[in-house]
């Protein structure tokens, strides 16, 4: 019976501190939605280009030496900047021809090319990294990975909970940055333009706010906040550039469960994702964890259709 309890407590943890970066991870693509109202097939490509960032910031610039265990982090957030100077130029290229106020008289809003470009840059975006990086599975390397700190005895000398010392740091930068950005949206007047034009492109307008200097700025800084996450995972997890398919989905699904455009809600809907999948596998085989997530999902759905911290009546 302790045993279980002790199992079922290191599941919670284990779905916390990686629901955390699944969380700031789909806040990145709850915010290009939420303002732009642009489903983005590249936004899991997008956070493997984050992942190899900080792999070749850890490599070229020898963080590992300058920073010690505080590299792989570093690395992390530094390709946040560097992929929301991405975001920036493909918008400005591509992704502005088919959204913002050009495409505010067209049927559907331009729904379908805005679908079609996307694919077609995560597609770019897939092959182009096999090509410059190869398809062995590489990773962030840090001493960290390999130990823990225990929480406990929390039961006499019966039960401990173990936290892996690389997710948990992840965890908390994590978290921070995603608060970071949540105050950035509320509070600055920056973000309070970026809600308004997501509320009323027309109204917006009126008011003065250039829309398409807001869609900009929403889809740059959502791909650099997805990059940082990338490259949290990147310190406990292996990957190649055909990763992005695999948690695109994650993402989704997490914008979806916490509500359609709100950014606080996309948190939270990737910390559930996160909390189902490890407890997931205290009864089920690895290859079906993603059942339950689905699972949960269309409950969810089903019960509330605008997501746990979604509302009818909003659009931000």
């Amino acid at each position: 019976m302790l045993q279980q309890i002790e199992n079922v407590l290191q599941s919670l943890e284990a779905g916390l501190v990686v629901g955390a970066v699944y969380g700031l991870m789909c806040a990145g693509l709850g915010l290009i939605f939420g303002v732009m109202r642009v489903i983005n097939f590249a936004q899991g490509d997008f956070m493997m280009l984050g992942m190899y960032a900080a792999y070749y910031l850890m490599a070229a610039l020898g963080l590992q030496v300058l920073l010690g265990d505080a590299a792989p982090f570093m690395a992390a957030i530094a390709a946040g900047p560097l992929l929301l100077v991405v975001g920036y130029v493909v918008h400005w290229l591509l992704i502005s021809r088919v959204s913002g106020t050009r495409v505010l008289t067209l049927e559907g809003e331009g729904h379908s090319a805005q679908l079609i470009l996307t694919l077609g840059i995560a597609l770019i975006l897939q092959n182009g990294g096999r090509v410059l990086f190869g398809a062995s599975p590489v990773s962030i390397q840090t001493t960290l990975s390999s130990e823990a700190w225990e929480i406990g005895p929390l039961y006499g000398d019966d039960i401990s909970i173990f936290v892996n010392q690389a997710r948990g740091v992840s965890a908390v930068v994590a978290v921070l940055v995603a608060g970071a950005l949540y105050l950035f949206v509320t509070r600055s007047r920056v973000g309070k333009s970026l809600r308004a034009a997501a509320d009323n492109v027309q109204a917006a307008i009126y008011m003065g706010i250039d829309v398409d200097r807001s869609h900009r700025l929403a889809f740059s800084l959502g791909i650099g906040i997805t990059a940082i996450a990338g490259g949290l995972l990147a310190t406990g997890y292996a990957f190649t550039p055909y990763v992005g398919l695999d948690y695109v989905i994650v993402m989704y699904a997490g914008v979806v469960l916490g509500g359609l455009g709100s950014v606080f809600g996309a948190f939270w809907g990737g910390m559930t994702i996160g909390l189902i999948q490890q407890i997931s596998s205290l009864f089920l085989p690895t290859q079906l964890q993603n059942t339950a997530i689905f699972a949960v999902f269309l409950l969810v759905v089903f019960l509330r259709p605008q997501g746990m911290f979604g509302r009818v009546s909003e659009r931000t």
